[in-house]
């Protein structure tokens, strides 16, 4: 490879779904210099809402393989598209799973190979967490580096010891500041296409429908607000498979009117500033990047406390347990969105290490430091 020539960095995505994951590796794809670095993105062959186009355009691939569940169909074709490629990087962003990413890696002999933590685990979450279980002490057997999103997912993934041993590497899920800013003229105009008027509360999430984001508790909040103020709406962006069930609770409660689906979308930057309070009651989270790009547009925000507290970027983001009462959650929220002034965040979200704009460069100086260039 020519030194006047990118290095190309093999990015394993897994299933591109459009969530968190792939939102922060195509923010910092966006953001570094792709004259230096070049992603491309191997992704299983049934994702949905891959970018192509825009991937094209930015100079990158997107190689579909089969999905892990093919263990060996896997093995094989990723062993040959990374011989193939001739990667000396490849960076991992499927959590336990990269036990079968990275062991493809080593068997091509690819020399630097990331394991990237981006979330934790949940007892409500068993089933899946067996499996997460079972595979987290192999997840770093064939890594030569560990990156995480926050301490909480570091240590989950890859153990205190390695942890406090400063062997994990912490990468910010960083945003674009300027994109989600809060924008007065937006927010009017976007109220008035999502039909809401100026004196609604409008209670805004957006996440995909798994078990994870814990709808059905957040479900439960805006139909305690609902009876209190019967001019707040619940705006829902996202798809999943849990989809329908929650519909058919909205439906249950008399809430169908008070309730926007509006699925998977392309302008969330635009639905935050629709917003008068963020509200994530997940099971667990690494890091939502979600949450940073509500803080980023200004809004007030209302977190369980089952997720890193590094996510806490504003000192007016609230944090709950979900051993909370309902109408605990709700109290929090119509008390505090009455008082709540909106405001310019930059500064803010800057100084904690969210503008993705200086942290693209950090993570460009970090691929050159493993490859001792």
């Amino acid at each position: 490879m020519s030194k006047s020539e990118p290095i190309r960095i093999a990015q394993i995505i897994g299933k591109w779904v459009g969530g968190g994951v792939e939102a922060v590796v195509m923010n910092y794809y966006r953001n570094i210099d792709r004259n230096r670095i070049q992603f491309d993105f191997i992704c299983d062959e049934d994702s949905t809402n891959i970018p192509y186009e825009e991937i094209e355009k930015l100079g990158g691939k997107v190689i579909l393989i089969p999905p892990y569940q093919k263990v060996f169909s896997y093995h094989r074709e990723l062993k040959r598209v990374l011989k193939e490629g001739n990667y000396t990087i490849v960076h991992s962003h499927i959590n336990a799973l990269s036990v079968f990413s990275l062991f493809a890696a080593k068997c091509a002999k690819v020399p630097v190979r990331i394991a990237h933590s981006h979330s934790t685990t949940n007892k409500k979450e068993w089933k899946k967490n067996l499996l997460k279980q079972v595979l987290r002490p192999f997840s770093k057997l064939f890594a030569t580096d560990y990156f995480c999103c926050s301490e909480l997912a570091g240590r989950w993934l890859f153990g205190n010891h390695a942890y406090d041993k400063g062997r994990v590497y912490l990468l910010n899920n960083a945003i674009d500041l300027d994109k989600f800013k809060y924008d007065e003229k937006i927010r009017i105009d976007k109220r008035k296409e999502l039909n809401i008027a100026d004196d609604q509360l409008v209670i805004g999430h957006i996440g995909r429908f798994v078990a994870q984001k814990n709808h059905t508790f957040l479900i439960d909040i805006f139909n305690e607000i609902y009876k209190r103020n019967k001019k707040a709406v619940l705006v829902l962006a996202g798809q999943g498979p849990l989809m329908q069930e929650i519909e058919d609770k909205v439906n249950d409660l008399g809430l169908t009117r008070a309730v926007k689906f509006l699925g998977q979308r392309s302008d969330a930057n635009e639905l935050y500033q629709a917003f008068d309070v963020f509200l994530l009651p997940s099971l667990y989270e690494g890091l939502p990047v979600v949450g940073v790009e509500a803080q980023a547009a200004g809004l007030l925000c209302v977190f369980s406390d089952d997720m890193t507290k590094e996510t806490k970027v504003l000192k007016s983001t609230i944090f709950m347990s979900l051993n909370d009462p309902i109408n605990e959650w709700a109290n929090t929220i119509l008390i505090n969105a009455k008082t709540f002034k909106r405001g310019n965040t930059v500064k803010e979200i800057t100084n904690n290490g969210f503008n993705i704009k200086h942290e693209a460069i950090k993570l460009e100086d970090k691929y050159f430091d493993l490859m001792e260039w």
